[in-house]
């Protein structure tokens, strides 16, 4: 396989194929499967690599004269051997026709049969033929004025062809010496010398699983307010059954944080964490290898020299996204001086990392930490906390009405989960209960009955104290309930007890 691709190069594969297929050759015993060599299918970008927008627009129809209502810029977008063939055409045709014009008025003055008469005066002196028209022209056009061709006073419509002349000849040279000026001075040379790395990298920083390219500058001067952003094309369907070819979807590489802006001297690693609100949330290495997207990456900033807006752009797609790497340092400290190796800036080496996308890391976590209470948000913390009293009050409720009249305190477990849960509101966590009630929590299959019976007795606990130290009137109470101790079960007179100590 080393000699077959050092043979034909990286660009093809080899593709292993069965005997049974059509149009293959059957192998001879002992051979082993059929070996051919097939080219890698290109994947088709929407943004090649250089920047440019693999769009073309076609089936205009009528559609095409808006873009001769705005002629300027269409000349200024044109590619630069148009913009040279216009430029050179606009002006030999008008120049060909003020040509025309003068020589014109010589033919019908007679100037042409008579310009060699002494005492004759012509519309335009020393005009004989058609070059010595156009040499007139050209003088007068150009502001050279040798001297020897001019105008005289005994020709009005010649001086009315001079006065158009020089406001035509005003307008085509602003519209054209306008084109080239801002057709030259387009900052889209300076976008090349800001580099993208070649793959970009998904591997773990501070914990979390980060997708990251690296972006440099290599001019010395600087792209003030540079910003980047990134969008991931991807083809989805709706839930409508529309689908969608090129769905755009913004990547946070910093919007919220600020780290969208750039100081670009040296080379920097752009990071787009992938969490929760990540699109590639399901995105594992397994999941890469069919997966279909497109990574655009857009740089702007504003030239430092010119004071003209930058954009630079190129685009990663999922087989240029490398799991499990990360990029070579670039920047060493050199005697008073930061030195930029550009030699690294594309290469990456591997690194541990999961192969689990960051959904299947966190059902993992959560299964294999069962007794521990999953983060969860305020409004559902709340919302758990009210559940949890509404069913304590049921479960007070169905007590028997002789028990609720003896102990004379009805709102008992109500009044006790309240008290419980007032921390748990406050921090809006259910880190704030005991360690017991967490763990009674937490473990399911505990019934609200188990719940209510091991709350009251673990919070009554370091209330118990001997008949002797209550009030006279809860003694009183305590000695009435003894005395009918003897008509309740034993769960329910151990409960009895339990309350009055």
């Amino acid at each position: 396989m080393s000699a077959l691709r050092r043979k034909f190069g990286d660009d093809y594969q080899v593709v292993t194929t069965s005997s049974s297929g059509s149009g293959l050759q059957p192998q001879g015993p002992g051979q082993g499967p059929q070996q051919q060599l097939v080219p890698k299918k290109k994947r088709q970008r929407f943004v090649d690599k250089n920047g440019r927008c693999n769009v073309q627009h076609g089936n205009l129809g009528s559609e095409t004269s808006r873009y001769l209502s705005d002629l300027f810029t269409t000349l200024v977008d044109l590619k630069w051997r148009w913009n040279l063939f216009i430029f050179i055409l606009t002006y030999t045709v008008a120049w060909l026709f003020m040509a025309s014009m003068w020589w014109v008025i010589a033919y019908t003055r007679g100037d042409l049969n008579k310009a060699h008469v002494g005492n004759y005066t012509p519309c335009v002196a020393n005009v004989y033929n058609f070059p010595s028209a156009f040499l007139f022209f050209i003088e007068t056009e150009a502001t050279i004025g040798y001297g020897y061709r001019y105008i005289t006073d005994k020709c009005p419509e010649g001086i009315i062809l001079f006065l158009f002349q020089s406001i035509l000849g005003s307008i085509v040279d602003a519209f054209l010496i306008g084109c080239m000026f801002i057709k030259m001075s387009q900052p889209k040379k300076r976008a090349e010398t800001l580099m993208f790395s070649e793959h970009a990298v998904i591997s773990m920083r501070d914990g979390k699983l980060t997708l990251m390219f690296r972006v440099g500058n290599l001019r010395n001067s600087h792209m003030v307010s540079a910003q980047i952003r990134c969008k991931l094309l991807k083809s989805r369907q709706t839930p409508e059954g529309e689908f969608l070819p090129l769905d755009q979807l913004e990547l946070d590489v910093g919007f919220s944080t600020g780290a969208d802006q750039l100081f670009l001297v040296s080379p920097l690693t752009i990071c787009h964490v992938i969490d929760a609100k990540s699109p590639f949330y399901d995105l594992s290495q397994r999941s890469m290898q069919t997966e279909q997207f497109e990574i655009v990456v857009i740089l702007e900033g504003i030239v430092e020299t010119t004071g003209m807006t930058c954009q630079a752009r190129t685009s990663y797609t999922e087989d240029e996204v490398l799991w499990g790497h990360r990029f070579f340092p670039v920047i060493s400290l050199e005697e008073g001086f930061f030195k930029v190796d550009y030699s690294q800036f594309h290469a990456t080496f591997e690194v541990p990392t999961p192969p689990y996308s960051v959904k299947e890391q966190e059902e993992m976590l959560l299964m294999s930490s069962p007794l521990i209470a999953p983060a969860i948000t305020n409004s559902k913390e709340r919302h758990n906390s009210v559940e949890c009293l509404d069913g304590l009050d049921d479960i007070s409720t169905k007590l028997p009405s002789k028990l609720q009249k003896i102990t004379g305190r009805e709102d008992f477990p109500k009044k006790l989960l309240r008290m419980s849960s007032t921390t748990s509101e406050k921090a809006y966590s259910l880190g704030d209960l005991p360690m017991k009630l967490q763990r009674i929590s937490s473990v399911p299959g505990n019934s609200e009955e188990k719940l209510v019976s091991k709350t009251t007795k673990m919070l009554s606990d370091p209330m118990s104290q001997s008949v002797a130290d209550l009030p006279p009137k809860l003694q009183k109470m305590a000695g009435g309930a003894a005395r009918m101790e003897g008509n309740l079960p034993a769960k329910l007179r151990k409960m009895n007890s339990d309350r009055f100590t």
